[in-house]
């Protein structure tokens, strides 16, 4: 293309090409540089680093390029959010007409403010316990009115609503409408929040956003957004970006989605799978009845055919001729009892009998005694007479004999 000089006229306009040409001239003038500023995307791909690189103080973003080889040379892991200083080059690509500065050198500055701030903001938080696990609820398992805080016909609201409506046609949403980018996103957010609370029939709340660059999700790390969060009195679901994305609300939701349509998912059943895990479950609980049944009759078949319940009788002819036995055999112990006691007691009495006075007197023996006058006029026996001399001449006795008593007159001793 030949090189045109002659200045640019309604009637002799140059052509793009031309124009895009001299501004990549015009700024390949410029050589390399120093900047500063905050990191706030950063993808390596194939061993490349894409990113964009933001103003500290304005709003100026630029993208950037850091090629394999300088990849290598740096110095440090570096991500978003972070704060750093760079000799960049920058390039203008005629044939997209896109600007971007590539990256020879790269250093840390410190952490950037946007990430400081964070980090301060999720410290206070944390001491204050809104992250703490046991302050999550959990959400119900079958939601009749989903709270929903989206943007305005944006990929998040289609994304939740289809795939809840495909899991559980019957499930509805109150849908609040907010800015999710921007300065006013973080009150408009904070405000749909608010609302759904008070709304006695949604029973969670959803706060979706479709997946973007760390500066456009800060206000889901706002404290405004948090503080509302935290104070709900209805289970929330964080549902911003993508998996990589970590905003503050999701530390403070009771449950973090990666997706909008990973929400979706998580806060709805599905009825094809409920309604197949009830029909397994039926299934199972059929097969174990007819298992435990079938177990319970080859039972109870078993018992049938033992020979205590097949002939029952013959435990009792058993039991019969058992206690024949021992009715036998206590008899003729109770018998040899009483034979032995009869024996015993014939023996003591002859032993009685031998040792009584009256076999004595049976053996021709009498017994003497003296009768003696007690004073009333009757006479009395007394003493038994052991020696002659106790009987004096005249001294009335009865003499005790084998058949019967007499009395008699003592002539008093007899000579020898």
């Amino acid at each position: 293309m030949a090189e045109t000089t002659a200045p640019a006229t309604r009637d002799a306009p140059w052509p793009v090409a031309v124009m895009s040409t001299k501004i990549r001239d015009w700024i390949e003038r410029l050589g390399t540089v120093w900047v500063e500023g905050e990191v706030t995307q950063w993808q390596l791909r194939g061993g490349h680093v894409y990113g964009k690189l933001k103003d500290l103080t304005q709003d100026a973003t630029v993208s950037f390029t850091i090629w394999r080889s300088a990849v290598q040379s740096l110095k440090g892991d570096f991500a978003q959010g972070d704060r750093v200083v760079a000799l960049v080059k920058p390039n203008f690509w005629v044939k997209g007409g896109t600007l971007t500065v590539q990256v020879f050198e790269l250093a840390h500055v410190g952490l950037g403010e946007l990430l400081q701030r964070l980090e301060e903001l999720r410290r206070r938080l944390h001491a204050e316990g809104l992250f703490d696990a046991d302050r999550k609820r959990r959400l119900p398992f079958l939601p009749q009115v989903i709270g929903l805080v989206t943007g305005r016909d944006s990929d998040a609201e289609k994304d939740v609503i289809r795939n809840a409506t495909l899991r559980w046609p019957g499930v509805r949403f109150r849908v609040h409408y907010a800015a999710v980018q921007g300065d006013r996103a973080a009150a408009e957010v904070a405000a749909g929040i608010a609302t759904l609370d008070a709304d006695p029939e949604v029973e969670v709340i959803v706060v979706a956003r479709g997946g973007g660059d760390f500066q456009h999700l800060l206000p889901f790390s706002d404290e405004l957004v948090l503080r509302a969060a935290a104070a709900a009195a209805t289970p929330l679901v964080s549902a911003i970006g993508h998996e990589a994305d970590r905003p503050l609300l999701d530390e403070v939701a009771d449950l973090r989605a990666s997706t909008p349509t990973d929400a979706a998912k998580r806060i709805v059943p599905d009825v094809a799978e409920e309604l197949a895990g009830i029909d397994g479950a039926r299934s199972r609980m059929s097969a174990r009845l007819g298992q435990l049944l079938a177990h319970e009759t080859d039972r109870i078949a078993q018992l049938r055919v033992r020979p205590a319940l097949a002939m029952p009788e013959r435990i009792v002819d058993e039991r019969a001729e058992e206690l024949v036995r021992w009715i036998a055999r206590g008899t003729e112990l109770a018998e040899r009892d009483v034979q032995d006691r009869a024996s015993a007691l014939a023996h003591d009495r002859a032993r009685l009998t031998a040792l009584s006075p009256r076999a004595t007197l049976e053996r021709g023996y009498a017994i003497a005694q003296l009768l003696v006058d007690d004073g009333s006029g009757d006479v009395a026996a007394g003493a038994v007479l052991r020696d002659p001399a106790d009987a004096p001449a005249g001294a009335a006795i009865l003499v005790s004999l084998a058949g019967g008593r007499l009395s008699a007159v003592s002539d008093g001793p007899a000579a020898e």
